[in-house]
């Protein structure tokens, strides 16, 4: 588990530094804060594994000559990073910085003077007001994909002080700057190699940012950046593509984003926003992979239902069926005839749709014959929400308009069949598009960090999450 999974929210790649934003997000001080313990706690298991080498050397102590000492089998046995701070550098990247940090550290010490005299033992040594500053830059391989860099690191190690358990432990006194000294020494070299493997080692875990999300079998959805981040002093603003495709044939809609600014809000961690272009390429999509047809038949229609698919039923309403097509079963053949257009105004998402739909009665060969064809002109009014890291939603019918586009029984009243049909939107086709919404599709995520406390607010054109983190890994 690489827990410094957040800052991949902060670098996703420009693919196209002059198109607008589908989807926007922007990560607050409160998210930073999140990601800085996460990351600390990662730094603080990378620096448990320090492995210090033997020290060894020759020092002249007065008054008994030359000593010849060495420190061996060191090793970490308590750390501790109790003081942390992110900034952000506009324009540029992150610094991390960790105060008053502490280790101690245990190992064995042997000595040799007089040519025969040997002795040994155990030692401990204390280090406090440890202190670590990094910068991390942020840019693209590529791929499309976030990757960090450390840019620098400095590291300052206060007051240390070893104490020697053992045989002639007050040797030691005699010459303990040395060896003081050499411990701080291999200990600074330590740490900054440690720090920038701790940053490198986060681009294995960025290659999980949902870049390229799938759907379902018919659609992914695309989250790579269109522009660079917009880092200020106090957040990290992304502009996504927010665009869906269809799999394995990606062809880009003819209308494009709208621009859009995110609200200077800062009590969530992550705030996302999702454009009615969103939804637009998702009619695009579905609707050329013609996922949007459907075929009606009247076991569809619930068995409550005073409407029956038969010619009986619609001859009651247009006499000449019956007398064509007396006692036969039909089918309703639903098309798009244009995307589904999605409008978003404040608190309210509207999807206006024009389709054609082909009446049929079923033969007894089980050829079709068709009876007449209208055009349906409706709009669904949209209800969203957020499910774990998934946007969903359902929809309900506002409005009906209908009109005969050609009849294959005569001229009839197109007015007489509107109930009809506004039983079998509601009852048959909504019901089949919510099974579908009701799933949802994903929204920008990264590895195993899920949305929490989410707040959902529908502004002028486009839909506003605001969410805190949480890393389930």
């Amino acid at each position: 588990m690489f827990p410094w999974r957040w800052l991949a929210l902060l670098a996703l790649i420009p693919l196209s530094l002059s198109a607008n934003a589908g989807v926007k997000v922007k990560l607050t001080q409160k998210g930073l804060d999140f990601g800085r313990e996460l990351f600390v706690a990662s730094l603080q298991e990378k620096l448990m594994t320090i492995k210090v080498p033997d020290i060894s050397g020759t020092e002249r102590v007065d008054p008994i000559g030359k000593v010849h000492y060495s420190l061996t089998e060191m090793r970490i046995v308590k750390l501790g990073l109790p003081s942390s701070a992110i900034g952000l550098v506009p324009g540029t990247g992150f610094t991390m910085t960790i105060t008053n940090a502490f280790l101690s550290l245990h190992g064995k010490w042997r000595v040799k003077y007089l040519r025969f005299i040997k002795d040994r033992g155990s030692f401990d040594l204390a280090i406090k007001s440890l202190s670590i500053t990094t910068s991390i830059s942020l840019r693209s391989d590529n791929m499309g994909l976030p990757a960090v860099a450390m840019a620098s690191c400095t590291t300052t190690l206060g007051g240390v002080s070893v104490k020697l358990h053992g045989g002639a432990s007050w040797l030691y006194n005699l010459f303990r700057r040395f060896i003081e000294k050499g411990l701080q020494s291999q200990l600074q070299k330590k740490l900054c190699p440690l720090v920038a493997e701790s940053v490198s080692s986060m681009n294995q875990f960025l290659k999980t940012v949902n870049v390229m999300a799938p759907v379902d079998r018919y659609a992914e959805i695309a989250y790579p950046m269109v522009s660079s981040p917009d880092i200020s002093s106090s957040s990290i603003g992304l502009n996504l593509k927010g665009e869906f495709y269809n799999i394995g044939n990606h062809m880009e809609p003819p209308f494009s984003p709208a621009p859009f600014f995110l609200p200077n809000q800062e009590q969530s961690m992550l705030y996302i926003g999702l454009s009615a272009f969103t939804a637009n390429s998702a009619s695009f999509v579905y609707n050329k992979a013609g996922t949007l047809s459907l075929k009606i038949t009247d076991d569809m229609v619930p068995r409550s239902s005073p409407i029956r698919l038969t010619t009986n039923t619609f001859g009651v309403l247009i006499p000449q069926i019956a007398k064509l097509f007396p006692g036969l079963m039909m089918v309703l053949q639903l098309k798009m005839t244009k995307d589904p257009l999605s409008s978003i105004e404040a608190n309210k998402v509207t999807v206006d749709a024009k389709s054609s739909l082909t009446a049929y009665a079923i033969l007894a060969n089980t050829k079709l014959a068709p009876l007449f064809v209208l055009n349906l002109d409706f709009s669904v009014s949209a209800r969203v929400n957020v499910v774990g890291n998934k946007l969903a939603g359902a929809v309900t019918l506002n409005r009906l308009d209908m009109s005969l586009g050609k009849s294959y029984v005569g001229d009839f009243k197109v007015g007489s069949l509107s109930n009809i049909f506004q039983i079998v939107l509601k009852w048959v086709v909504l019901p089949t598009v919510n099974v579908r919404l009701k799933e949802g599709f994903p929204l920008p995520s990264l590895g195993k960090i899920n949305l929490k406390n989410t707040q959902l607010q529908i502004l002028k054109g486009y839909i506003m999450i605001g969410t805190d983190l949480q890393n389930s890994g």
